[in-house]
C-alpha cells in the first residue's frame, strides 16, 4: 500500500482557514526560505511568448556559480527527487531520517525498499544499500556532513554500481562545502535549488548535478521545456549576481544567530539548524506550534520526532512579532 503524500510548510491559506486569521495578517516561519529574496526585475515580453531554448545562456551562469561540469535544469529540485528513482532497478535505498520525507516516498513509490537511516547507522549499512540519499545540511536537523566521509562513502558505493545522492538545497550559504565541483564523477548526483538561498521557491527551478550520461537519461525522462522561459531568465540573473549573493550570506549568518537567541531566550534551545532555519525538539511541539497559530505565527511542526522548526523573519517589525509572541503567556505555558 503506497504511503500518503508527505505533509510540507507553506500551508499558509490552510492555517488561514483554520485558526480564521486572514492570510494577510500571518507570519509564514514554516518554510526555510529566505525572507529577503533575491529582487526579481521586470522581465520582456519575449521571455513569456516563446518557448525556452537551451542556449539562453542558464547553463553557462549554473555552471559558474556551482563549479560543476555537467548539470541539468529541472523544475524545482523535487522535479529530481521523483524521477531518479525511475532509473535505477529496484533495490534498498537507505534515506537518512529525519529528512525532507519526499526522498523516502519518492523511492518508495518507485518500488524501492526504503531503509530509514539514523546518521550513526550509515557506515554499517552501507554494504547492504543500491543507493544512499542524504541531504546536506539536513532538513529539519541542519546535521552537516564532511565533504571527506560523503566522498568516501560514494567511493564504496559506486565500485559495486551503487548511487549516492545528495540533496543540497540548503548548501548555498556555505558553498565551500558543497560536492558540486565532484559531480561528475559516476555514481554521484547532487540536487540544488533556487527556493531557499534565494528565497525564489515560486519560479520552481532547480539543478541536477551529475555525469552526463546520467543526466541525458534523465532528460529523456522528464522531457522538453520542464523549466518555464521566465523562470530560466530569473535564474539565470539570479546565480550570475554575485553582489547580492555575498550580502545575502553575510544577512543570513547574522540572522542565524538572532534567530538562536531569541529563541533560547524563550526556553527554546536550538538543537540544530542551518542559517535558514533553527530546529527544536521538544516533546511540546504540537501545543507551542498551536499557541504561535493562534496569534497568527505560522512554525512547521513534526511528529517524530517531536520538534519546531522556526524559519527567519524578514523585516524588523516581523522579528519583533515573533519575540512578543514567543513571550506571550499562552506559548510560555505551552514550553
Amino acid at each position: 500500500m503506497r504511503s500518503p503524500r508527505p505533509a510540507h510548510g507553506g500551508r499558509l491559506l490552510a492555517a488561514a482557514a483554520q485558526y480564521g486569521i486572514p492570510s494577510e495578517r500571518w507570519l509564514d516561519l514554516s518554510t526555510g526560505l529566505n525572507p529577503l529574496p533575491w529582487p526579481v526585475p521586470p522581465l520582456g515580453p519575449e521571455v513569456w511568448a516563446r518557448l525556452p531554448e537551451p542556449d539562453d545562456g542558464l547553463f553557462g551562469a549554473a555552471r559558474r556559480y556551482y563549479g560543476a561540469e555537467t548539470l541539468l535544469p529541472v523544475a524545482g529540485s523535487q522535479a529530481a527527487i521523483q524521477a531518479l528513482p525511475q532509473l535505477r532497478p529496484r533495490g534498498r535505498v537507505g534515506v537518512l531520517t529525519p529528512a525532507y520525507a519526499e526522498h523516502a516516498h519518492g523511492w518508495e513509490r518507485a518500488g524501492h525498499t526504503v531503509v530509514p537511516l539514523a546518521a550513526g547507522a550509515i557506515e554499517t549499512t552501507l554494504p547492504t544499500l543500491d543507493t544512499l540519499v542524504l541531504v546536506n545540511p539536513n532538513n529539519p536537523t541542519g546535521q552537516c556532513f564532511e565533504r571527506a566521509q560523503l566522498l568516501a562513502w560514494h567511493e564504496r558505493l559506486t565500485a559495486r554500481g551503487a548511487w549516492l545522492v545528495v540533496d543540497e538545497a540548503f548548501m548555498d550559504v556555505t558553498p565551500g562545502e558543497s560536492l558540486a565541483a565532484e559531480s561528475a564523477r559516476p555514481g554521484l548526483i547532487v540536487l540544488r535549488s533556487l527556493g531557499k538561498f534565494f528565497g525564489l521557491a515560486g519560479a520552481r527551478v532547480g539543478f541536477v548535478l551529475a555525469e552526463q550520461g546520467l543526466l541525458a537519461r534523465l532528460d529523456d525522462l522528464l522531457g522538453p521545456w520542464t523549466v518555464a522561459g521566465p523562470a530560466r531568465e530569473v535564474a539565470r540573473r539570479a546565480l550570475l549576481d554575485r553582489d547580492w549573493q555575498e550580502q545575502a550570506r553575510l544577512r543570513l549568518c547574522r540572522a542565524q544567530a538572532r534567530l538562536a537567541g531569541l529563541l533560547s531566550d524563550a526556553r527554546l534551545t536550538s538543537t540544530g539548524g542551518t542559517a535558514l532555519f533553527q530546529w527544536i525538539r521538544t516533546n511540546q511541539a504540537e501545543s507551542i506550534a498551536k499557541a504561535l497559530a493562534r496569534q497568527g505565527i505560522l512554525v512547521r511542526c513534526f511528529e517524530q520526532p517531536a520538534s519546531l522548526r522556526f524559519g527567519l523573519p524578514g523585516s524588523e517589525a516581523e522579528w519583533q512579532r515573533l519575540a512578543e509572541a514567543l513571550a506571550a503567556e499562552p506559548v510560555r505555558r505551552a514550553g
